[in-house]
């Protein structure tokens, strides 16, 4: 039998029975199938009923009793009639709609009855699950010893490396081979990155730090503004405003170790719109430096040649020929 407020929506006035109609649609859909039909069925013989009131109202020109108000009371008797026609025996169009319609119907048959594998509740769904095989804890360990060996920078390798530098050959040796590790996936010269890390921290004599001494692996000098999320420090650096060097307080980005202070220099500039032209120079380091520095990567006015001075220094230019790298 159908719920109360569906029969309602055979009602012209009751907005409530379209609104039962959507409700109901979600327990049975066959039911609110049928009614809808018998809608559309009865807004056909609305129309019909329209267009036989037209063909009359030529007749009833000049009629007294025909007023605004007696075709205003007409037109509603005409739908609650349409209405009424459709739910009973009507033209035949609802049941057609119904037969065609029923076949769409999710978790039904041609009919429109139920199938008995149709889920309406999630407790109709089969949440069992599968019967753990014993040997999945041998197999969680084979994974975990085939992801230790096969780890990039194994983490007593990363925390061996120093916080500091004792000439520019221990600073060329150690972050050259992680230069051109991040070299071969972005195209930037490593020579060029190492050179700049040297500039930015003194050969590593001068890394960050923060005021309880913690390394920050920071080694290009990137502040932490609003867009860093991660761990900062806090320092006294030199800044040049209009040509003239001053001591500023400025928070600077943190890292856990090397590698990753060299990840983010490249993804900051690949972020950084302003540093398009200068990525589009990476197989031209000297002019790459230049660019950086003409970009306002730094205050200093001599940044770009400072970089390439220390690029053509014999300390780096040996090591990294010696590591295959280009002259």
């Amino acid at each position: 039998m159908q719920d109360y407020q569906l029969q309602q929506a055979r009602v012209y006035t009751d907005f409530s029975g379209l609104n039962a109609l959507k409700n109901g649609a979600k327990d049975d859909k066959q039911g609110a199938l049928e009614e809808v039909a018998r809608q559309f069925e009865s807004i056909f013989v609305s129309e019909m009923l329209k267009s036989m009131r037209k063909a009359g109202d030529v007749l009833a020109e000049g009629n007294y009793l025909n007023t605004n108000q007696s075709e205003m009371y007409r037109d509603m008797f005409d739908s609650q009639l349409s209405l009424t026609m459709a739910g009973g025996q009507g033209t035949g169009l609802a049941e057609a709609l119904v037969r065609q319609l029923s076949e769409d119907i999710p978790g039904a048959d041609k009919q429109g009855e139920s199938l008995a594998s149709r889920k309406t509740e999630l407790a109709d769904y089969d949440r069992s699950l599968p019967r753990l095989s014993p040997r999945l804890p041998e197999r969680v360990e084979e994974v975990t010893e085939v992801a230790e060996a096969n780890s990039l920078v194994p983490k007593a390798e990363a925390s061996a490396l120093p916080e500091t530098f004792d000439s520019p050959e221990h600073f060329v040796s150690t972050l050259l081979p992680i230069a051109e590790k991040i070299a071969a996936d972005t195209g930037i010269n490593p020579r060029l990155m190492v050179a700049q890390a040297a500039l930015e921290t003194g050969w590593g004599r001068h890394m960050i730090k923060g005021d309880g001494s913690e390394p920050s692996h920071n080694l290009f000098g990137i502040k932490a503004d609003s867009r860093w999320q991660g761990e900062a420090v806090t320092i006294t650096t030199t800044e040049f405003r209009e040509g003239v060097p001053m001591k500023e307080r400025a928070d600077f980005r943190a890292y856990p170790d090397y590698e990753s202070s060299f990840r983010d220099y490249v993804s900051f500039l690949e972020s950084n719109p302003r540093y398009q032209d200068v990525l589009a120079s990476a197989d031209q380091p000297h002019v790459f430096a230049r660019k950086l520095q003409e970009a306002g990567y730094a205050t200093d006015p001599q940044y770009g040649d400072k970089i390439n001075r220390i690029m053509n220094r014999d300390s780096l230019m040996t090591l990294s020929m010696g590591n295959g790298g280009e002259e």
